[in-house]
């Protein structure tokens, strides 16, 4: 994808193909096609050629650490089966399990989001530490793309764990079981060192675009975090991206031995089933988002392009779970499944952008990185839950199906609250008149 952008105004194009594009780069295409109406600026020069293209390059690479970044977890749930098995566990202690797994990546969220806006080159950070990765590579990605630019290639980083978690399934289902779940986890850990190496090697850091609401370059207003944290719109998001996140930790833990257990598919069967997910997900992410672009570009408010379109999301995904281990036949379960664990994960591209939105670049980094570490506490808890819930059913069918409908509730019911909240319009008016009172 040839592709260039204006240093100075920030404002990206997209001028056809260029010989000698990889194929990630021909992926961006996709996304480009839709930004014509940024076409103008094509011949302003070289540099602001080279400077999108790096942009999109950039995107494309913290699209395949997302890929890894997931990947290295869905080989739990993929592998759930026989490491009960070969060790004896029951569902209780293999949802303790997943609860370790996730135990410090909101941890470790909170504590990288507070470093990486001080960081000269927090590539490094995001070459050592997944457990904050999406946070952290969204702050990376943020700083060659402006507000209004933000959506796709934020989507097209969000697609990365969508792919990670089903489209690579096959290929690690197969490693399990023509070789065994440690040769899995082998596989996966060689091949995130393998992207560690290049990232560290050719990640640019992009020019550190101010946020017009807080002033201008190193100038920028600060805001209390307490303000900011206790904001209506980061509050509906943290709760609709805490649903998502329950719901994506079930997909990632229990989605495959429900479909082996509690629906009867075989290993294979499952292996291809738990495709379906992420491959809605690659369809939904970047057209939801182009669409949400498109509505914000021509005026809509943030709460409605942004806010509303996110939650509505969540609250599908949350019908379908609910709906899920009651659908009979050979098609209504596919199609739940489908969506229960893809539309939600919309909010994980339109939610950082409205928190973006809210704050200035030098704080970005941190309230992404908390905003995620609240978020994510879903996933060292959702595993244990569900294995509690699981054991307590009369045998394993009865057990997920009360899992399943609960969780759905609740994902539903969350969604409902955070549609009544989020409000970045709002936020940025109160911000602004307690910032005058401060100067007054």
């Amino acid at each position: 994808m040839l592709v260039r952008a204006d240093i100075k105004s920030g404002k990206l194009g997209a001028c056809g193909f260029a010989p000698g594009s990889n194929g990630l780069l021909a992926l961006t295409a996709i996304f480009q096609t839709a930004r014509r109406g940024m076409v103008s600026d094509c011949a302003d020069g070289e540099g602001r050629w080279l400077a999108q293209r790096r942009a999109w390059l950039t995107a494309a690479m913290l699209f395949l650490f997302m890929l890894i970044n997931f990947a290295d977890k869905a080989v739990l749930g993929l592998s759930a089966v026989p490491i009960m098995r070969e060790l004896g566990l029951n569902h209780a202690q293999f949802g303790l399990i997943g609860t370790s797994f996730f135990a410090f990546f909101s941890i470790a969220g909170a504590c990288t989001g507070l470093l990486v806006s001080r960081m000269i080159a927090n590539r490094v950070a995001l070459g050592l530490d997944e457990g904050p990765a999406y946070p952290v590579a969204l702050h990376a990605a943020y700083k060659w793309f402006p507000d209004n630019r933000r959506p796709l290639p934020t989507s097209l980083i969000a697609i990365g764990v969508a792919v990670g978690t089903g489209v690579v399934a096959p290929a690690i289902v197969w490693v399990i079981h023509t070789y065994s779940w440690h040769a899995a986890f082998a596989v996966l850990g060689v091949v995130g060192l393998l992207w560690c190496v290049v990232w560290v090697s050719f990640g640019r850091e992009g020019r550190l675009v101010a946020n017009s609401e807080f002033g201008a370059g190193g100038n920028e207003r600060h805001v209390p975090y307490s303000q900011l944290l206790l904001s209506r719109t980061v509050i509906g998001r943290v709760l609709s991206e805490f649903s998502a996140y329950w719901l994506l930790t079930i997909a990632v833990v229990w989605l495959p031995a429900y479909l082996e257990k509690g629906r009867g598919y075989s290993a294979a069967q499952t292996g291809w089933m738990v495709t379906l997910p992420p491959l809605c997900q690659i369809l939904l992410t970047p057209t939801v988002c182009w669409i949400s672009e498109l509505l914000r570009r021509s005026g809509l408010s943030s709460r409605l392009s942004r806010g509303f379109v996110s939650a509505v999301c969540v609250f599908i995904a949350g019908l379908m779970t609910t709906l899920l281990p009651l659908s009979h036949g050979p098609v209504l379960p596919i199609v739940c499944t489908a969506l229960a664990f893809s539309a939600g994960t919309i909010i994980f591209s339109l939610g950082p952008v409205m928190i973006a939105e809210l704050t200035s670049v030098q704080q970005r980094g941190t309230m992404l990185g908390i905003n995620n570490a609240i978020a994510t506490l879903a996933g060292p808890l959702a595993p244990m839950v569900m294995g509690f819930v699981i054991d307590a059913g009369s045998n394993a069918v009865h057990g997920y199906r009360t899992a399943f409908v609960v969780a759905g509730a609740c994902v539903t019911a969350g969604a409902l609250v955070s549609l009544a909240l989020i409000n970045p319009e709002a936020d940025l008016r109160r911000t602004a008149q307690e910032g005058e009172v401060l100067r007054a």
